[in-house]
């Protein structure tokens, strides 16, 4: 039986991890912290008591941070210190890792792990698959880990315990810390969300412009899908020689020529103190 601490258990991703590891069957015994009455209740809802977090730091073996990126640091610079030497500190975002706000402590490990969410590409056969955008729930997806520092064996605790609580997962991927931030907030959300939502406005333009909304809509989810597939290698087909000539000139109008830039490792490092302070 494993001794797991989850702190801000009563908040969403607590929520969910909460869910997921005690669907999974496995014997954990969990010790749940949150301070919110909101938090509390949610728990209660879920047939559970909270814990008063002086628990924690003798019998936690692992402790999983469910936290806002903006309090993890402050939270983790409390608890960490009084936590028993080889205890696994589990962080759900990259982050406040790479934004220097985990505690220096050579004697426990810290292990980082993030969903993938949901291929896309993923063929569901069910309506309740298709709609759970985030997954977790009931659609399948990958994940990603990392061993800040530690020992290796407290690699495969933290990959088990991330499969549980992020179920049904496909394939786990280990990487660095490093590069976990890379995907995210880079990859996926400094450039992801700001071009998703870009579409957005493109197709809020277009509506603007007179296009009826429901035109406008089906044409730009279907053009979507094959576009996304065909960019990414798979469909069986090539885009049109006008579509490659009109989207050249489209990048040239819309994004800036150095806008890669902002994969530089320390961009990257810049857009995690970001997030972790929530202000530009």
């Amino acid at each position: 039986m494993t001794q797991i601490a989850i702190i801000g258990a009563g908040g969403k991703m607590g929520c969910r991890l909460t869910d997921n590891l005690v669907k999974s069957g496995s014997k954990h015994d969990l010790m749940l912290v949150e301070v919110s009455s909101a938090g509390r209740a949610q728990i209660e809802q879920r047939g559970r008591s909270v814990v008063d977090e002086a628990m924690v730091y003798d019998r936690a073996e692992v402790v999983i941070l469910a936290l806002p990126d903006r309090i993890l640091g402050s939270v983790a610079a409390q608890i960490v210190p009084k936590l028993q030497p080889s205890t696994i500190v589990m962080a759900l975002d990259p982050a406040a890792a790479c934004a220097g706000e985990l505690p220096e402590r050579e004697d426990i490990s810290y292990f980082v792990t993030h969903p993938c969410h949901p291929n896309v590409f993923d063929h569901f056969e069910t309506q309740e698959e298709r709609d759970d955008f985030f997954g977790g729930v009931h659609a399948r997806q990958a994940i990603v880990c990392a061993l800040m520092q530690g020992p290796e064996e407290h690699y495969a605790i933290g990959e088990n315990l991330a499969r549980e609580f992020y179920a049904p997962v496909t394939r786990s991927h280990r990487i660095t810390v490093e590069q976990m931030a890379i995907l995210e907030p880079t990859m996926a959300e400094t450039c992801g969300i700001a071009l998703i939502k870009a579409l957005r406005e493109a197709m809020e333009e277009a509506v603007r412009r007179g296009v009826p909304r429901a035109a406008a809509e089906d044409f730009m989810y279907g053009h979507i899908k094959v576009e996304l597939g065909i960019a990414f290698g798979l469909a069986p087909f090539p885009f049109s020689d006008g579509a490659i000539v009109i989207s050249e000139h489209g990048k040239n109008q819309i994004l800036q020529p150095d806008w890669l830039n902002v994969f530089e490792p320390e961009n990257v490092k810049k857009q995690t103190q970001i997030i972790v302070s929530g202000s530009k």
